[in-house]
């Protein structure tokens, strides 16, 4: 039975090496032991942030996928907020089993208990089965992302 909790600092590790755990994610992500210590920070500020929760999923207690929310106020639509999903991975071993689709679905109900209009994501044009993936759940291709790297 797949179980969903706000990760804990101990996560991280794990978390880090399910980001890494694809071609996409092994280029930008260091997984190594110690990990960097900017992965503490992150962790710290997002934990601290009432508009942030980093979730994870777990399978008999071992952490299995992860993603991040992020609650945005807005001006538009009538001042409604808005969830922004990021950072969704499950792990390899568990894929094609509902864990993703549970995931995703329980970032959907938090939003929808937090208020929001409209949940929102970006995934990579380099994977087109993510994109299969979110179409399947309801999400639609209705803008296009753009994004300028500042380092």
């Amino acid at each position: 039975m797949i179980s969903f909790r706000e990760a804990t600092l101990q996560d991280v590790p794990t978390i880090v090496a399910l980001l890494a755990a694809d071609p996409l994610g092994a280029q930008r992500e260091d997984a190594t032991d110690p990990l960097p210590a900017a992965y503490a920070r992150a962790y710290e500020a997002i934990d601290r942030d009432p508009n942030q929760e980093l979730v994870v999923a777990t399978l008999q207690g071992v952490v299995v996928g992860v993603l991040q929310i992020t609650f945005i106020p807005s001006l538009t639509y009538r001042g409604s907020w808005r969830a922004q999903i990021e950072g969704v991975r499950v792990a390899q071993a568990v894929r094609s089993q509902g864990v993703g689709r549970s995931l995703v679905g329980h970032g959907i109900a938090r939003a929808k208990d937090r208020g929001c209009h409209i949940v929102q994501l970006t995934t990579d044009k380099r994977r087109p089965e993510a994109v299969a993936f979110y179409q399947s759940l309801g999400f639609t291709p209705s803008h296009e992302g753009m994004k300028l790297r500042l380092g």
